[in-house]
C-alpha cells in the first residue's frame, strides 16, 4: 500500500508570527546567512534553531524535539572530533547573534542535510527554513551537480517556505542562459 507524501496546501501554512525559524549553518560561511535569518526571527518575534548537518556522520536515533544521537560513518575514526566542530559552531554564532538579541539554539545533526533541517523544522514548528547559496566556483558547482542543491531539495520535500539566502551573484551580463543574455 503506497502512502501519500502530505501536499502543501492553505491549512498547512504555518504563521509566522512568534515561531522559529530554521538555519543551515556551516563552519566558514559568512555571517550573512545567520544575520538575514536573525532580522526574520526579530520582525516575527521568533527564535532561531541553528542547525549544521554533519554529512561524515549517520543518525542513530531522532529525537521528538530535533536533536538526534549519532555516529561516525568512518568506524576507524576519531569519535570526539565532531564535538571540536560544534564547540566552534557555537562561539562563532554567539559572536555574530550577541548585538541581535535574539533567542538562538544550535543543533549538532547528521545525516543528509535537507532530510535533517526537515526533520527539525517539524519538530520545532519553524515557520521556514533558512539555508544559504554554495559560493561559486568549478569545485562548487561539481559538489552541486553530484549532490543537488539543498535549498532545491527542501523545497521540493517539505512544506515550509525555504528562504534562500545569496552569498555570491553573478552579472546578468556575464551569464549565458537558454533565455539569451
Amino acid at each position: 500500500m503506497s502512502r501519500r507524501v502530505p501536499q502543501p496546501a492553505v491549512e498547512r501554512i504555518v504563521d509566522p508570527a512568534a515561531r522559529p525559524l530554521v538555519v543551515g549553518v556551516v563552519p566558514g560561511q559568512p555571517a550573512l546567512v545567520t544575520l538575514t535569518a536573525a532580522r526574520w526571527a526579530a520582525a516575527t518575534r521568533g527564535a532561531l534553531h541553528l542547525a549544521f548537518v554533519d554529512t561524515a556522520r549517520y543518525v542513530v536515533d531522532e529525537q521528538p524535539d530535533g536533536s538526534v544521537r549519532h555516529a561516525s560513518l568512518d568506524p576507524d575514526g576519531a569519535d570526539d572530533d565532531w564535538r571540536t566542530t560544534e564547540a566552534e559552531l557555537r562561539a562563532w554564532a554567539e559572536g555574530v547573534l550577541a548585538p541581535t538579541h535574539v533567542p538562538w539554539s544550535l543543533h549538532y545533526l547528521a545525516g543528509r542535510p535537507d532530510r535533517a533541517l526537515t526533520h527539525l523544522a517539524r519538530a520545532v514548528d519553524a515557520a521556514a527554513i533558512v539555508v544559504g547559496t554554495r559560493a561559486p566556483g568549478t569545485a562548487a558547482r561539481m559538489r552541486e551537480l553530484l549532490e543537488g542543491s539543498v535549498a532545491v531539495h527542501l523545497a521540493h520535500h517539505q512544506h515550509r517556505p525555504v528562504l534562500t539566502v545569496p552569498l555570491d551573484v553573478v552579472d546578468w551580463s556575464q551569464t549565458r542562459s537558454p533565455w539569451g543574455r
